[in-house]
């Protein structure tokens, strides 16, 4: 399994990402879109989600394509993102044909950062305009850390943010992308070693190797819990040039959960609502054994989740007005 050159989603032929974010605010969205549509499922195994157009994502429901994936902060109000992100690609003419319409389809998910520290006394809400650039930067390179839907995110006891990682499987490219803001810590008690630090490559996140002195027995939960409560989730995107139907999308958005639980202690509780968005952008063929190939993917997609959530934590930068510190200063 090889590393592509950036280590990010966008490695995936075909992915663009953009990122947009407001410091006094302490929030922001991340877009995830293509120059055509792609073929997405999704994945929630978290207990507090919060969505839009997922249940269209389904393999047996009719729409099979869709224009962006947006992730974002705000909770509820984050959704608005999404359509700051369909409005934009109304207008350059992308959707789903309905007469003499053209509906864009955008499906995202949001995570809670409302208690972040951040300016939340908006007299309008600013996700929408947030979405609209955040979709106006989609390039095949962004930066990760303190950046889009990761700006404002923590974890029960260290900044959280966006991170994203990617590898190749002879011609397939795999990719992941997430705004890490759980309940649990991604390291364990009292220590800067990750949990993800097994599946590790070329030192990316530090190159400090798993704890020896701790098992992976369960965590507490950290300062986030006992401040926050119910104010979490960790919202993910997987992707591949593998050419995938919708509901292979869905095995992959399965497949890829396992990475939120090798990276995070604890994982998938009631109070987070962990998603994962799978898509192809169907450039390779598969070979004739779809489903050994598939699981191939499936299990790279997790590693590449496990990575990118360390990665996140690790490229946060501490601004003023922190709740938690950032992994560099712990």
């Amino acid at each position: 399994m090889d590393a592509p050159d950036q280590n990010l989603i966008t490695d995936v032929r075909g992915v663009l990402v953009g990122n947009a974010a407001s410091p006094t605010l302490k929030s922001g969205v991340t877009v995830l879109t293509s120059d055509t549509p792609f073929t997405a499922s999704v994945s929630v195994m978290g207990g507090a989600p919060g969505t839009r157009e997922t249940d269209l994502l389904a393999p047996d429901k009719l729409v099979d394509r869709v224009d962006a994936l947006v992730l974002s902060g705000g909770s509820a109000f984050g959704l608005e993102a999404c359509g700051g992100v369909a409005e934009a690609l109304r207008r350059a003419g992308r959707g789903f044909q309905a007469g003499t319409m053209s509906v864009p389809i955008v499906p995202g998910a949001i995570l809670f950062d409302l208690m972040n520290g951040g300016e939340k006394d908006w007299t309008q809400n600013p996700y929408r305009e947030l979405g609209e650039a955040a979709y106006r930067n989609a390039a095949t390179t962004f930066d990760i850390g303190t950046e889009g839907a990761g700006y404002g995110a923590l974890t029960g006891t260290l900044k959280g943010g966006l991170g994203s990682a990617s590898a190749r499987v002879g011609e397939i490219t795999v990719g992941a992308l997430v705004a890490v803001n759980p309940v649990g810590s991604v390291t364990p008690e009292n220590s800067r070693h990750f949990w993800a630090a097994p599946f590790e490559q070329s030192g990316e996140f530090g190159g400090l190797g798993a704890d020896p002195s701790s098992g992976h027995s369960g965590a507490p939960f950290g300062h986030k819990i006992a401040a926050l409560q119910q104010t979490n989730t960790t919202i993910a995107i997987v992707a591949t040039d593998a050419k995938l139907t919708k509901a292979e999308c869905y095995r992959l958005s399965v497949a890829a959960h396992d990475g939120i639980a090798r990276a995070i202690v604890p994982a998938h509780t009631p109070f987070d609502g962990d998603l994962v968005f799978g898509l192809s952008t169907g450039i390779v063929d598969l070979p004739e054994d779809r489903a050994t190939t598939l699981a191939h993917i499936g299990a790279v997609a997790a590693t590449s989740l496990a990575r990118a959530i360390a990665r996140g934590v690790h490229a946060a930068r501490a601004e003023a007005g922190d709740l938690l510190p950032t992994w560099s200063d712990a």
